[in-house]
């Protein structure tokens, strides 16, 4: 799993530092500009809140966000408050898809290695005391089944802009496009 979280931050690191890379033509001209929420020549994508991102297997939109100091029973390290971003997915693949908690990431704009984290249900011995609409650490989807629910994130005291984010990952062991929802938190 911390080789996915490696490979993972790896990868987007090179898209959100780099500028995307170079065009794919490799004549310097610009790459097509992909509809909303497709990943454009060179496999990136982003948006908004409520922009769908369409990836190879699903469909996802963060709806809404916001950063509290607790939720439920859940009470974040010290230095940390927590990011609750209510999410819709919705599978358009051929088959039933695993999920799982760390198929998003949550970045905060700062440019150190560590500026990213997980959904707690990641690191929580039980889910129980997180809430029920939490999306739990691992979940089947349906064929053309959507869900909407919560990810919850430790992130750094007093941040208000972030990015979630999601990087296709195959069975052949390599990955596809990646995908970044930017937006400001909530505070409440």
């Amino acid at each position: 799993m911390k080789k996915f979280i490696s490979l993972f931050l790896t990868a987007i690191m090179a898209f959100s530092l780099a500028g995307c890379g170079t065009p794919a033509s490799g004549d310097g001209s610009s790459a097509s500009s992909p509809a909303s929420g497709y990943a454009d020549d060179e496999g990136y994508a982003e948006g908004k809140f409520g922009d769908t991102m369409h990836t190879y297997f699903f469909d996802f939109t963060i709806n809404s966000a916001y950063v509290c100091s607790q939720y439920e029973n859940y009470v974040p390290q010290e230095g940390n408050e927590l990011l609750v971003a209510e999410m819709t997915i919705k599978n358009t693949h051929r088959e039933s898809l695993p999920m799982f908690d760390t198929d998003f990431q949550v970045q905060w704009g700062d440019t150190s290695e560590d500026a990213f984290d997980v959904p707690i249900t990641y690191y929580a011995e039980s889910t129980d005391a997180i809430g029920e609409n939490v999306l739990p650490y691992e979940y089947m989807l349906a064929v053309n089944e959507s869900r909407t629910g919560l990810l919850i994130f430790e992130v750094p005291e007093g941040k208000n802009d972030f990015n979630i984010s999601y990087l296709e990952e195959f069975d052949n062991d390599t990955t596809g496009d990646v995908f970044f929802v930017f937006f400001t938190a909530e505070r409440k």
